[in-house]
């Protein structure tokens, strides 16, 4: 469960990324982070639990400091033993951003769930600290999150699992790579468990930020499925066995892009009112994406 905001403050953003990154061109997606988090006074702290590689995370102490941020750190903590380190928990409270990288979602909440480093993370978003996650580090910010499944467009019973994510957000079930590895089925199979949720398909290069108000907003170049099963009025999901096609009647989908938004609690698409123009921005001798295993 999401951190009670405590009095005098505003819950930060979460900006869920589908993973692949811009790093290099436009860069909608890490320059709207870098405001969020304070621009050239942004302290921000990467977390890389989430990546098998030894020196995950690492490209993007480069990335933001080209940025001009006042500092950016790497919290050592790749294995469950340091989720309790004091110079960890330090580096997080004083963070003014936090930012989780791509790598396996299921590693990410095996290490940090139910450790003072998952509370610090929660607590600081609950006081007005942004939070973003690219692949896998977007999956594990909602309380139900899909732990992996299978790819396909048509939703079955079995294609995806569920596992506790870290709580960021217990209204959205978050799902990426998902134009490009076809997981619309799994996340309307995701959606018929437990219709409460609202599905978020993530494309690549593409974020939804969730404000305090629970508005969500299209950043980025490609688009969010929005799968709200709120009317379903039939699914046969508890009577299937594994593999057999699920029978639902009801479910709303909606493909949204940049500049569109989307209230999580009245459930409403919201067009946009001018489109933003793109930012020009010079290219830089950066990693082309980030790293994303699942």
């Amino acid at each position: 469960m999401p951190s009670p905001v405590p009095d005098g403050h505003v819950r930060g953003a979460l900006l869920p990324i589908g993973g692949a990154m811009d790093l290099q061109r436009r860069r909608l997606i890490l320059f709207r982070f870098f405001d969020l988090a304070g621009g050239t006074n942004a302290r921000i702290v990467v977390i890389p639990t989430a990546s098998e590689l030894p020196d995950g995370g690492r490209e993007y102490l480069e990335v933001f400091g080209n940025l001009g941020v006042a500092s950016v750190d790497l919290l050592p903590v790749r294995e469950r033993i340091n989720a309790n380190d004091p110079k960890a928990l330090e580096i997080i409270s004083q963070a003014t951003g936090i930012f989780m990288t791509g790598g396996n979602q299921l590693k990410l909440t095996a290490v940090l769930g139910g450790t003072p480093v998952a509370t610090a993370i929660r607590r600081a978003n609950a006081r007005g600290v942004p939070v973003a996650g690219t692949s896998a580090g977007a999956s594990a910010m909602s309380a139900h999150m899909i732990a992996y499944g299978a790819k396909g467009l048509v939703p079955r019973y079995g294609m995806v699992q569920f596992g506790p994510g870290l709580g960021l957000t217990n209204r959205v079930v978050l799902d990426q790579h998902f134009g490009a590895r076809h997981r619309l089925g799994r996340l309307i199979a995701a959606v018929s468990f437990n219709p409460y949720l609202i599905g978020l398909g993530l494309d690549e290069n593409t974020a939804a930020e969730i404000d305090d108000d629970h508005l969500m907003q299209v950043i980025g170049e490609g688009s969010v499925t929005v799968v709200d099963g709120s009317g379903i009025t039939y699914s046969n999901i508890h009577q299937l066995k594994v593999g057999q096609k699920e029978a639902i009647v009801g479910v709303k989908l909606h493909v949204l892009t940049r500049g569109w938004s989307y209230d999580l609690i009245k459930r409403e698409v919201i067009p946009p009112v001018v489109m933003p123009p793109l930012p020009v921005a010079p290219r830089l001798e950066q990693p082309a994406a980030d790293s994303d295993i699942v």
